[in-house]
């Protein structure tokens, strides 16, 4: 099974969301695994279902103040920062074409994340009891999804340029004291989102030929 991938560059995280809700409508009627969104977004702190407004660290007046809007949402997990410095993916997929698991989707993500980093000499790393990925203990790529009638919404973000990691200080990243870094932290030069979505697409593609054939 193939998926279809649409790029909405810089956008508001509203817009974004309502075209996940589209494209949900979409997958829903028909028989392809789906559409793997990629976008970045203007800065933006999400709550998903499990999160604690005490983990916003800052005034409402200081983020607006920043430009920073604050979204309830209805993925899994906790809070966390968008900016325009992450490379956000919302894969809309059907799980009968892959596995109806939840957990197992939550693994294929990491894993595409972990491939994707493997391609820089980054090892990225799991931690037992948490989602998303990790470079040593620095938090670099968060994960929350949202699933119904077997078709995800929401997804992932991976931390690309080190100049937005800033506005994490708002907030208690997943409701935990962390520390967030980036790829060009890690790398310590410049990358470009761009590079990172093209490799991200054939990432997806070669971890679900892998799970098809396991």
């Amino acid at each position: 099974m193939q998926f279809d991938r649409v790029d909405l560059g810089l956008v508001d995280f509203a817009q974004a969301q309502s075209l996940q809700k589209s494209v949900f409508e979409e997958v829903k009627n028909t028989a392809s695994l789906g559409t793997l969104i990629f976008c970045q977004h203007y800065p933006v702190i999400t709550l998903g279902r499990s999160s604690d407004k005490k983990n916003i660290l800052a005034s409402e007046q200081e983020l607006t103040k920043r430009g920073i809007k604050i979204y309830e949402i209805e993925r899994g997990g906790d809070i966390t920062y968008h900016g325009p410095g992450q490379l956000i993916v919302y894969p809309i997929f059907n799980l009968r074409y892959l596995k109806k698991d939840i957990h197992f989707f939550l693994r294929y993500l990491e894993e595409v994340v972990i491939e994707l980093f493997s391609d820089f000499g980054v090892q990225g790393i799991r931690i037992p009891g948490l989602t998303g990925v990790w470079i040593d203990k620095q938090k670099i790529a968060s994960i929350g999804i949202a699933i119904r009638q077997w078709i995800t919404f929401h997804g992932l973000s991976l931390n690309i340029k080190k100049d937005d990691l800033d506005n994490f200080r708002f907030i208690r990243p997943c409701g935990m004291d962390i520390k967030i870094t980036s790829l060009e932290t890690i790398l310590g030069r410049s990358v470009q989102v761009d590079d990172i979505k093209e490799r991200l697409s054939s990432k997806f593609r070669d971890v679900q030929g892998c799970l098809s054939t396991a």
